[in-house]
Parts: C-alpha cells; structure tokens; sequence
C-alpha cells in the first residue's frame, strides 16, 4: 500500500523528469528538507511570518557538494535519524550522541552520501571532521562533542568562564571572611 509520502516522493520525481527543473519552492513540506534543487542549492523548511505560521519549502543559500535534483530517500531519512519536519539548516543535532550514532552507522554513513555531506559541511564550519567524529564514536566521542561545543560557543559568543563583579576600595569587615575569587 502506498503511503502519501511515497506518492508524494513518485509524484515529485514524475514532475521533475516531465519539467526538467527540481524547484524548491514548488516540493511540497513533506519532502523539502534533505532536497537539492536543479541549481545545487539545498532545499530549506521555513516557517512563514504570518499567524498562523505554516510550514514552506525555500531555496537556502547552502550549496551541496556535487549533487542537484535530489529527494532524499525515506530509507536515508530513517537510517541517519534526521527528521524531514525540521526547519532550517543546523548544526545542533550533531550535539546528540544518539543522532551523531545513527549518522556514523554503516547503513547512513556509506548509503546516503546527501545527508552525510550536509552535517560533514555542517560540522566543518564548526571546526569538527566528521569522519573524526565518526571514528571516535564511543570512545572519546566525549571529547569531540566538546569540542563542537567550544567551537559554537566562541563562533556565537557564549561566555566560557564566570565574571567576577568589580571589588570596591572600601573595606568591610564582612568582606574579610570571604574566599578569594577563583
């Protein structure tokens, strides 16, 4: 039995061969994200500004790396864990241990080379190889995790260490108990 994705994937694919063009804005939500356009720019599910929001496809300005006019696969979709109903591009997932598990497998990793380039792109920019990432799932995947957070939290700004507030000249007796600051 064929579900609506299904029959939206075949719908998709008979329009793209009889048109010649993969649009963006012209999929419908269900099968924007993790698409390429005939242009080699990444498909996007953005929220629209009026109330209520509703969800729409747009080309973003990410360029995919040696692909064009693609649909991701359910298969792939499943297999890395990515979710078609996310909206925008981010690198946030790759926090997750269990996500950056399900992109490391076998059946992600080495059959869905569009979603693997998408989060390599993604983890890149912040300063993170993802087959670093990858091999060192389980063992110091602790220590890449934080090094992708170090990296977001300079990139936006983060505080990484507590500030002090300023000391006055004055002294009061109750100060004198206190510890000195770290």
């Amino acid at each position: 039995m064929a579900t609506p994705t299904m029959i939206f994937l075949a719908l998709a694919i008979f329009l793209q061969g009889a048109l010649g063009e993969l649009v963006c804005d012209e999929l419908p939500t269900a099968l924007c994200s993790f698409s390429i356009a005939s242009s080699g720019r990444r498909c996007v599910l953005e929220t629209s500004g009026g109330a209520p929001a509703r969800l729409q496809c747009k080309t973003s300005q990410v360029m995919a790396t040696n692909m064009k006019e693609y649909i991701e696969s359910e298969e792939c979709v499943d297999a890395c864990g990515v979710d078609r109903d996310s909206v925008g591009i981010s690198s946030d997932s790759l926090l997750e241990a269990g996500f950056a598990r399900k992109l490391c497998s076998a059946q992600c990793y080495d059959n869905c080379p569009n979603i693997v380039d998408l989060y390599s792109n993604l983890a890149q920019a912040e300063g993170v190889l993802l087959p670093e990432l990858c091999k060192n799932q389980g063992s110091s995947s602790h220590r890449v995790m934080f090094q992708l957070q170090s990296s977001a939290a300079v990139k936006y700004g983060s505080v990484s260490a507590p500030a002090y507030a300023p000391i006055s000249a004055r002294t009061d007796s109750s100060l004198d108990c206190a510890p000195a600051p770290i």
